[in-house]
């Protein structure tokens, strides 16, 4: 793709990426295959001849338009002048106008025949933003990760590398070996040859055992990156209580996502947007995707987009959405939707950031092609862009409110279990019928409190005490009636929340 820019004569192409060397050592590939003279600048070394050997940069070129003037001035022969960071230096109407008299002169190659055509300028920098005259005179480029057979020659060379450094033992299944492929996807190809040599790093050994390694080490990679954040999901469905409709429709939609639904007429499920009370359990329910399809699941927080730059933000959230389709598939996670583009429902205060940003996830949901399945949850429908609500946006809107008395008996099993507490020792229906009303994280947080004041009794008691403090069955309703539950502190709101959801959403449970 990078090629095909120079080949159709573009003067100045706009290249858009965080891996500088990789970006230049591409260049200067694509350079030598063209024939092309390479010249490189930055602000510290100046231009110069960007040879295999570093060659001696031009006196008083570390000015971003003396290095342009100068090229201006000197380059008679097809050449590929490579500028490091100038978006920077973009603001000053020197470069700026020392820009345009060099696109010129490369776009029209003046009395030099050869050089028409023949010689361009692209500019490697971390941001998209330019100046509008910039802009419109250039071809803008993102830098795509390696696809699969890429990364498996990069897989291949870093341990051959290694083995001549140390010796390593491979013992890995083709199916192991694709596991690990699969999880290197969307990293860069510095980012996954630097993942490779970590994992045999230690023990100098590849083997199916070292998949855990490399998760691991993506999710650190990705965390540095503060857009996309690997989150854990339940080991099993069997752990989230309730949602029996939507396990339901998870389970009817999974063997969509094989090869052959598409032959029959399917399509892979694109996205579901979950609605409901607070701590109703919609953060659960984006875990129950992932857990009940096994796959990945990411999460995309909003507040992480915005950024102070023109452009910027836009950029973040195209990137985040591209890294998601480059490791997919992958369940995309995206909580409290409503807060990351609320503005985008109302007046603008914000200059149009809002609105722009949430018309590029639009047309991404409308567009992407990779499978990647959006889960959007949200607690303020009034917030909501009315556009997200429209039919066709997701495959379903679910409405995920406070769990019934089947589900509460669930939830309590589930999270005494998890606190090593065996359920059978309890009353659990009775616990349910007192804490009607009751979401699933106050379940949580009243076995919690009650189990502190059994640890309590048990460390500061008298001997007769501490052998006689336990969890029991009136403790726990003790407990979690003494902090009244949202749907009473909140009422109103909870209520208007329910008759709105009455035929537009889907419930999430029976």
């Amino acid at each position: 793709m990078l090629k095909s820019y120079f080949l159709a004569q573009h003067t100045c192409v706009r290249l858009v990426t965080n891996e500088e060397d990789e970006a230049v050592s591409n260049l200067l590939d694509v350079a030598r295959e063209l024939n092309l003279t390479p010249y490189i600048w930055s602000v510290v070394q100046g231009a110069r001849e960007a040879t295999l050997h570093t060659s001696n940069a031009v006196p008083g070129t570390e000015n971003a338009a003396a290095a342009l003037v100068h090229w201006r001035m000197n380059i008679r022969k097809p050449s590929m002048c490579i500028c490091l960071d100038m978006i920077e230096h973009m603001s000053e109407p020197r470069v700026v106008r020392a820009w345009r008299e060099l696109n010129k002169f490369f776009r029209i190659g003046g009395e030099n025949m050869e050089l028409y055509g023949r010689a361009h300028i692209v500019m490697v920098d971390h941001r998209e933003d330019a100046p509008p005259v910039i802009s419109v005179n250039s071809v803008r480029h993102f830098a795509q990760p390696p696809d699969d057979a890429e990364l498996e020659e990069i897989l291949k060379q870093t341990l051959r590398s290694q083995h001549q450094r140390g010796g390593i033992t491979i013992d890995i299944k083709r199916r192991n070996l694709d596991a690990i492929l699969q999880n290197l996807r969307g990293l860069t190809r510095r980012q996954a040859k630097q993942l490779v040599v970590d994992t045999v790093a230690q023990d100098r050994t590849l083997n199916v055992e070292d998949l855990a390694v490399i998760i691991e080490g993506k999710r650190k990679m990705l965390s540095g990156a503060g857009v996309l954040e690997f989150v854990d999901s339940p080991s099993s469905i069997d752990a989230i209580g309730g949602l029996k409709r939507l396990k339901k429709w998870l389970s009817e939609r999974e063997l969509s996502l094989d090869a052959d639904a598409k032959e029959f007429g399917l399509s892979p499920p694109r996205g579901v947007l979950l609605l409901g009370v607070q701590g109703a359990g919609k953060s659960l329910a984006a875990k129950a995707i992932a857990t009940a399809w096994k796959r990945p699941l990411l999460k995309l927080d909003p507040g992480t987009l915005y950024d102070r730059y023109v452009g910027e933000s836009e950029k973040r959230l195209r990137d985040a959405l591209a890294q998601a389709e480059a490791m997919s598939p992958v369940v995309l996670w995206i909580d409290e939707i409503e807060k990351g583009f609320a503005s985008a429902a109302s007046t603008s205060t914000d200059g149009g950031l809002s609105r722009r940003m949430f018309g590029t996830l639009l047309n991404w949901m409308q567009e992407h092609t990779a499978p990647v399945f959006l889960v959007a949850t949200a607690n303020d429908i009034e917030a909501l862009p009315p556009e997200l609500l429209r039919k066709g946006r997701f495959d379903e809107i679910f409405f995920v409110d406070l769990p019934t008395h089947e589900a509460r008996v669930a939830i309590l099993a589930i999270h005494l279990k998890k606190r090593k507490q065996d359920p059978k020792a309890f009353d659990l229906a009775k616990i349910a019928d007192a804490i009607d009303g009751y979401s699933g994280a106050e379940i949580e947080q009243g076995i919690m409190s009650a189990l502190h004041q059994v640890f309590s009794r048990r460390k500061l008691g008298n001997t007769v005490e501490a052998s006689e403090a336990k969890l029991t069955t009136e403790l726990l309703i003790e407990t979690l009636r003494a902090s009244p539950p949202l749907v009473v502190t909140m009422k109103r709101k909870i209520e208007a929340l329910r008759q709105w959801s009455v035929g537009k959403c889907v419930p999430a449970d029976e």
